[in-house]
């Protein structure tokens, strides 16, 4: 799963360096190539006991997906003014997933595109900062775990350990990522913060046993331009991470 944490950061960061220098995303990683198999996005409706109605999601499937095979799952959360849609409309992962599966540099998987405002009316209008729409992405963790993530593994044909599952993110989405990654070992071995925002909790409290980490991490990927008012978030938690001595990217 390293690679898609890679360029779906890369689409999301362009990172100037004190020489003028920038960090690219390869050339043509976001473009449509007609010519190359295509996976498929669907939207699900499952049933969330947390928020108490049906919630949607989208769901990324590979090219030649089969209900044969079992697949590792990655969940990928959007920021604070988004929805479900948002990584559709603004980051096109489907295309990036699709031209890495053509270049044979991804495994096969599943992407599921949850809402992370779990409220019953999750739209994304309003004042965004209204406390309890804030509130509702803490609020998604309880949904993610008891709701979500057992639908798609009843709907799917998911592998259910914490070995295949990851959990990755954009700004208020980086947050919940490190905050639930970290926060549930038993569930996630993958982790990723791109932009992490101030929901972010404290770094001793994401990771307050730092060997369990270790041993229990197959990834933590921690990404933000340097220019980016967020990126003190980022920046004490790989300070954090650093300190103790927990492999990270």
């Amino acid at each position: 799963m390293k690679n898609i944490f890679l360029l779906i950061s890369l689409c999301v960061l362009v990172l100037p360096t004190k020489a003028q220098m920038s960090l690219q995303a390869p050339e043509g990683f976001d473009g449509v190539k007609p010519n190359i198999p295509h996976g498929k996005m669907d939207t699900i409706s499952y049933p969330s006991k947390t928020v108490g109605v049906n919630r949607k999601a989208l769901v990324y499937t590979p090219p030649g997906y089969s209900k044969n095979k079992k697949y590792p799952v990655l969940y990928l959360l959007h920021g604070i003014g988004g929805d479900e849609k948002e990584w559709l409309k603004n980051g096109q992962p489907q295309i990036i997933l699709d031209n890495l599966y053509a270049d044979k540099k991804l495994e096969p998987m599943i992407v599921v595109l949850p809402n992370g405002r779990a409220m019953k009316d999750d739209r994304a209008v309003g004042n965004m900062f209204d406390s309890a729409r804030v509130q509702a992405f803490s609020v998604f963790e309880k949904d993610l775990l008891n709701d979500l993530i057992p639908f798609v593994e009843k709907k799917y044909p998911a592998y259910k350990d914490r070995e295949h599952r990851a959990v990755a993110g954009l700004s208020m989405g980086g947050g919940q990522s490190l905050n639930f990654g970290l926060g549930n070992l038993d569930r996630f071995a993958w982790v990723g913060g791109f932009s992490s925002a101030p929901n972010t909790k404290l770094p001793e409290v994401l990771v307050p046993n730092p060997a369990e980490a270790k041993a229990k991490l197959k990834l933590l990927w921690i990404s933000c331009g340097d220019a980016d008012g967020l990126i003190s978030f980022s920046k004490r938690t790989h300070d954090y991470l650093f300190e103790k001595d927990v492999p990270h990217v």
